[in-house]
């Protein structure tokens, strides 16, 4: 079977909001017989996680002291800052017979890119690249309808202090990975180069070693593709609603973090013990969204047999990737 042919990107614009719906409409509108690989950078951005509660992520007065643009993106996982120093990449291809996430198989090619610059990275955890153990690189991904959008953060040459002050870090989560903190569990690329490089040039290289395994041409925008961006844009990316309003009313919260899926909240309400409403937050990902089993657990008794009972059929791993239904159960019932 011929590989796709590749078709590259390279964005240039700083805009959160722009450069996320230009993903979504390579993702929806550009010809599916084609891989698509992305290279951009946001200034002085939050994104966040498909499935967060903006306000609980992002330091708030941080946020409105400095300019900071909150923007929300379409694949889960946890929030991210970016700044210049950072550089962001997108693959948007085929996912074939994948029904999982699987990170590795599209940041090998970063891992590549760095070994020719002298620099010894691995993919290690849930969804991390890594330095001597110190993260460099967060990733995600999203499938719909036979596609997968995947992608990453690359600190370059990032201000990690401004990263750590403009983050609320859930402690849990620093607690599993056994380190005291944010500043302390992440590096930049550029920290363990043998030799000086620029971000223009290791951009460059990163295209080139892409290009070398999977040989392809750059796509650049038409006018009627940027209007259609302009436009996703504004009706989405550029919106409060997209951006902020998920927050969700509820009686209670129950709330855990699980090694290999991470951070998973259930807000609840119930009248009798029965659930009348039931919505989920965190960074978990997912290849279905959690609304959906959402859905099928409202009038449900909030006892173990019911959940057991309504959960037979389901696979609580296809809402929240790395979760078994015992510890969906175990959570609602925490």
């Amino acid at each position: 079977m011929t590989q796709p042919r590749l078709s590259y990107l390279n964005l240039y614009t700083t805009d959160p909001a722009w450069n996320l719906a230009a993903e979504q409409y390579v993702f929806d509108a550009l010809p599916r017989d084609r891989t698509y690989f992305m290279l951009w950078q946001n200034d002085n951005a939050i994104i966040i996680g498909k499935h967060q509660n903006a306000a609980a992520e992002i330091d708030q007065q941080f946020v409105r002291e400095n300019g900071v643009r909150v923007v929300r993106r379409l694949s889960g996982g946890g929030a991210v800052y970016h700044d210049m120093g950072n550089l962001n990449f997108t693959f948007i291809a085929d996912a074939g017979s994948m029904e999982s996430i699987n990170f590795k198989l599209f940041c090998q090619p970063v891992v590549a890119a760095l070994a020719a610059l002298g620099v010894q990275a691995e993919v290690n955890g849930r969804n991390d690249m890594t330095i001597n153990g110190q993260k460099f690189s967060g990733n995600s991904q999203y499938l719909k309808e036979g596609r997968v959008m995947h992608h990453g953060t690359i600190m370059f040459d990032s201000d990690l202090d401004r990263v750590a002050q403009a983050l609320h870090v859930d402690q849990e989560k620093i607690s599993a990975k056994g380190v005291v903190s944010v500043r302390s569990r992440v590096t930049t690329v550029r920290q363990h180069m043998p030799h000086p490089v620029e971000l223009e040039e290791f951009r460059r290289v990163l295209l080139d070693s892409i290009l070398a395994q999977q040989p392809g041409e750059e796509y650049v925008f038409t006018e009627e593709d940027k209007s259609q961006i302009a436009r996703l844009r504004e009706q989405r990316y550029a919106t409060w609603e997209w951006n902020y309003g998920q927050s969700r009313e509820c009686e209670m919260i129950r709330q855990k973090r699980f090694p290999a899926c991470g951070g998973v909240e259930a807000h609840l309400s119930t009248d009798r013990g029965v659930i009348r409403h039931i919505a989920f937050t965190g960074d978990f990902f997912s290849v279905v969204e959690p609304e959906v089993l959402a859905e099928k657990l409202v009038g449900v008794r909030l006892e173990e047999q019911s959940l057991r009972d309504a959960l037979a059929q389901e696979d609580a791993g296809r809402y929240f990737s790395g979760l078994k239904n015992e510890e969906l159960i175990e959570l609602l019932l925490s």
